[in-house]
């Protein structure tokens, strides 16, 4: 049976969510922002750029927290955890697979839902894109702290 410490998961949790805010919509750059979701190169590349910053920017903040808060976390579980994370957003981040996710369970209506270029964060498919960074961000702290004992 896996261990856990209740506090180590929340605080990795609120890291993670924090460090999400931040990076998705004031460390992304313009062009990483504009870009990630086309089907050739530059997409992939621009993507993975912003996906590789993004955990980066999260391992650290999650290293600092830990230290500063003396969490009982496994660097080699947060180490895995944040790289699941990291490919659960690029995945989502191409656009065209999580568009693809969405008609497949019916939200494909929601998707669609707003206009992308007069306000892109009031969407559906930006919510249901947050949405699913959120939920991996749970996948991923209950996996910072695996290990640590309470």
């Amino acid at each position: 049976m896996f261990h856990a410490d209740a506090t180590a998961f929340a605080a990795a949790f609120a890291v993670l969510y924090a460090v999400h805010e931040v990076g998705d919509h004031w460390i992304q750059t313009d062009y990483q922002a504009i870009t990630k979701g086309r089907p050739d190169w530059a997409g992939r590349l621009a993507c993975a750029g912003h996906v590789v910053v993004l955990a980066l920017v999260k391992a650290s903040m999650v290293g600092l927290v830990a230290v500063v808060l003396a969490l009982p976390l496994k660097p080699c579980a947060v180490i895995m955890s944040l790289a699941v994370d990291a490919v659960s957003h690029y995945w989502a981040d191409r656009r065209r697979t999580l568009a693809a996710l969405a008609e497949r369970l019916g939200k494909g209506n929601f998707a669609r839902l707003g206009d992308g270029l007069v306000a892109p964060a009031g969407t559906g498919a930006y919510a249901l894109d947050q949405s699913w960074h959120v939920g991996w961000l749970l996948v991923a702290a209950l996996g910072c702290c695996v290990g640590a004992a309470p």
